[in-house]
């Protein structure tokens, strides 16, 4: 408990006792533990967020059948989007340039992933790649279609150079 001791010292003037205070905080100090212990044993802790990983399976060679689900957006000026299924030099789909919103990118990917859906019979992969000349909102706009459509794998890449020359051809880098 808190506790005056009274401590006798003498002073220069005279006569009288002087009082010394010494006040007792271990009552405090467990009233503080106590606080300490209560906040930890009632607050939740947050579990990490993992993302998933998904691994290609064993039997089958590595690329062989991603070329025919693999749909690449090229940003480029503008506002401008250039898409294509495949590989740049033997594009399944030819290399069409759209807009963003309902009837420009997010009309693509619904096509293409029925496609996909439809030839192959597994899920569409897209590969994002932003020019030097597209802006970093044209980037959040792709990725919020690739939300709303829910496409399920994706991938942000360095821009290659025959999507660049793909890009010059229709005057959008």
């Amino acid at each position: 408990m808190a506790e005056l001791a009274a401590s006798e010292k003498s002073g220069r003037r005279g006569s009288g006792k002087r009082l010394d205070p010494r006040v007792d905080f271990t009552a405090m100090v467990d009233l503080a533990f106590l606080l300490i212990t209560f906040f930890i044993l009632t607050t939740s802790l947050s579990k990490p967020h993992v993302m998933k990983l998904e691994m290609p399976p064993k039997n089958v060679p590595p690329g062989a059948d991603a070329a025919s689900r693999t749909m690449t957006i090229c940003l480029g000026s503008n506002d401008q989007v250039l898409w294509y299924l495949g590989l740049p030099d033997r594009p399944l789909v030819q290399p069409t340039m759209v807009g963003y919103g309902k009837n420009g990118l997010r009309a693509a990917l619904i096509n293409t992933e029925k496609r996909v859906k439809k030839t192959t019979g597994q899920e569409l992969i897209v590969i994002l790649k932003p020019s030097d000349h597209s802006v970093y909102d044209n980037l959040i706009s792709s990725l919020d279609e690739l939300d709303i459509t829910g496409v399920p794998s994706y991938a942000i890449a360095d821009i290659s150079p025959a999507d660049i020359k793909m890009l010059q051809q229709k005057n959008a880098y």
